[in-house]
């Protein structure tokens, strides 16, 4: 039996870049956010990601169950695992908030590293010029 589903979008993943479970939450979040994943997309299966990633099924499964919760991606029994209708949308907002929230905390850090809110700015410019996001 073959799986029909398309072959992994995702980069490879490294225990030396922070938990794996993780890396595939991100990967798959920039994916649909970036629109390379449209909504109703088919996911790989369990074990077709973990073969490919070569991480374990409970890797992936504990992936795939952060990334229902946030209602980016659907399962439904026996057919399988799919990117909800509005998952970009919903991938790019909870993006967002992690930006916010990463950008309060850098903000927050400079500051109390004696930097004025225009020197904070300059850094971001700086980071912006290095990214190219």
């Amino acid at each position: 039996m073959s799986d029909k589903r398309p072959a992994c979008l995702l980069p490879p993943v490294s225990p030396a870049a922070g938990p794996l479970y993780q890396q595939i939450v991100d990967n798959l979040k920039r994916a649909i956010s970036d629109g390379r994943l449209a909504g109703g997309a088919p996911l790989p299966s369990f074990r077709q990601l973990a073969g490919e990633l070569m991480v374990s099924l409970i890797t992936v499964k504990r992936a795939y169950e952060e990334l229902e919760r946030d209602g980016i991606i659907l399962r439904r029994q026996g057919l399988g695992t799919f990117v909800a209708r509005d998952g970009d949308d919903r991938s790019r907002r909870v993006k967002t908030e992690r930006a916010e929230e990463l950008l309060r905390a850098g903000a927050r850090e400079a500051a109390e590293a004696g930097l004025k809110e225009r020197e904070i700015a300059e850094v971001f410019r700086r980071i912006l010029a290095k990214e190219k996001p």
